[in-house]
């Protein structure tokens, strides 16, 4: 089914759609951050130490206070808190970790009476005759809509899914106000621009606000995946499609998570067909699904088909770029580091004034990260430590003051989505092929720049 999340509880709360409401719910926030801090800071000048500021607001009370507050405002402030939870875990304490990482999960539901008027907004204060059933119970609740099932006078059955109010007109304020937030924990030094990576955030969070144009998307994959049984994509409904509401049909199946129990091979087909579709984004299609929620990907057991939800987060990649991964892949294939440093400088991972030094540990995360490429056969992400080393290299190199880039918005797009699925092979003990699949596409630029031998 098209969702975020299975809801297993009740809770609703209305969604603050006005800028002042939101204000004042960053503003509650922001009080109760504060006091806790001011309690912790006492408690810490007791003992006779010297609190840091940065210490007193990493905390999990703070940490459960942001938690209870984003739940409760869903749309764009929401949606930055999960993604610091999922791409910046590493730069928390493990405790505010834990708690935020509750906002991949944790978000409250819209009262029936605020739904109505979203529906009678976009439908027309009519709207129900136009269904033979409508359960107000939503399937799935998650950062910018909720979602629910309904049944069609001419017998479509579907998943409506809703955005809830004011998250489109509340994007700019909540980046602004979240980066404020990480401004403040000090992880982000003050000389660092980040400017361009705000604008790009709420660029795609616009974009992911556009039921539309997710619509249009959801259309371009069922067409780029026509030649591909083994996938399936809900099916679009335009009639009832708005900026604010998109109608597909319901397709049902269990969360690919919950395999974990199937047989060995089946789950390796699972990841396989996943991984083989990432190298399709990037260098055949040159559009990709970059959300890595586990939720956006669900599994009928029985034609054993994988479920394709969710394309708000969908990002279109230039020619270019995907030319610039396949060099990176065969120059790290071929164990050629001047090659690796051309794509990776090409790429945008570095400049011209990085450091020798920097540049190299650079290229050290990419021999980690590219590991289930270079290796010959089945690559078991269920008993590697891949993760845990890239992460550490990856945090020693984010924590040194001297090195502060960052990529372009394309490229952590990318990390996102290679992100979710090394957890979710590693979740699954999955042994996956890579190298096979990627070698048809990586083939002609081997061959090209003498790197890779068929």
């Amino acid at each position: 089914m098209p969702s975020k999340k299975s809801t297993t509880s009740n809770k609703s709360s209305a969604v603050p759609s006005s800028r002042l409401g939101r204000l004042m719910r960053l503003g509650g926030m922001a009080t109760g951050v504060a006091g806790n801090m001011l309690v912790a800071g006492a408690q810490q000048l007791a003992q006779g130490k010297r609190p840091k500021l940065s210490d007193l607001l990493l905390t999990p009370a703070n940490a459960l206070k942001i938690t209870q507050q984003l739940s409760q405002m869903r749309g764009a402030a929401m949606k930055l808190g999960q993604l610091i939870s999922m791409d910046a875990g590493d730069l928390l304490p493990p405790d505010m970790a834990a708690v935020l990482s509750r906002l991949r999960s944790d978000a409250h539901a819209m009262p029936e009476r605020q739904l109505r008027a979203v529906l009678a907004a976009n439908w027309g204060g009519q709207w129900q005759q136009r269904f033979a059933s409508f359960s107000f119970t939503p399937i799935a609740a998650a950062s910018i809509g909720q979602v629910h099932r309904a049944t069609t006078q001419d017998g479509r059955d579907l998943a409506i899914k809703i955005q809830y109010p004011g998250v489109r007109k509340s994007i700019s304020s909540d980046v602004n106000n979240v980066a404020s937030l990480l401004r403040l924990t000090g992880l982000l030094p003050k000389t660092l621009d980040i400017a361009p990576l705000l604008l790009q955030a709420k660029r795609q969070l616009r974009e992911e606000a556009d039921y539309e144009a997710e619509g249009m998307h959801l259309q371009r994959f069922a067409q780029l995946l026509a030649d591909a049984p083994e996938f399936v994509v809900p099916v679009l409904h335009a009639d009832l499609t708005t900026k604010n509401v998109l109608a597909m049909s319901f397709v049902d199946g269990v969360p690919v998570e919950s395999i974990a129990d199937a047989p060995q091979a089946e789950r390796d087909r699972l990841l396989s067909l996943l991984v083989g579709l990432m190298f399709r984004e990037l260098f055949e299609f040159g559009l990709m699904q970059t959300d890595p929620n586990f939720a956006n990907y669900r599994y009928d057991p029985l034609s054993q088909q994988l479920i394709l939800l969710d394309f708000g987060a969908t990002r279109s990649f230039a020619p270019a770029f995907g030319q610039a991964y396949k060099q990176l892949m065969c120059a790290t294939l071929s164990g050629d580091r001047e090659a690796m440093a051309q794509a990776g400088l090409a790429i945008g991972y570095f400049n011209g004034s990085t450091s020798a030094k920097h540049q190299m540990a650079v290229l050290d995360l990419f021999e980690i990260a590219l590991e289930p490429l270079k290796f010959e056969g089945a690559f078991d992400f269920g008993r590697t430590d891949m993760v845990t080393r890239l992460g550490e290299a990856g945090l020693a190199l984010g924590l040194d003051r001297d090195f502060w880039h960052i990529p372009p918005i394309e490229a952590l797009f990318l990390h996102r989505k290679l992100g979710g699925l090394f957890l979710l092979a590693a979740r699954l003990n999955a042994r996956v092929n890579v190298r096979q699949l990627a070698m048809p596409h990586l083939q002609t630029a081997g061959a090209h720049l003498g790197l890779v031998h068929a």
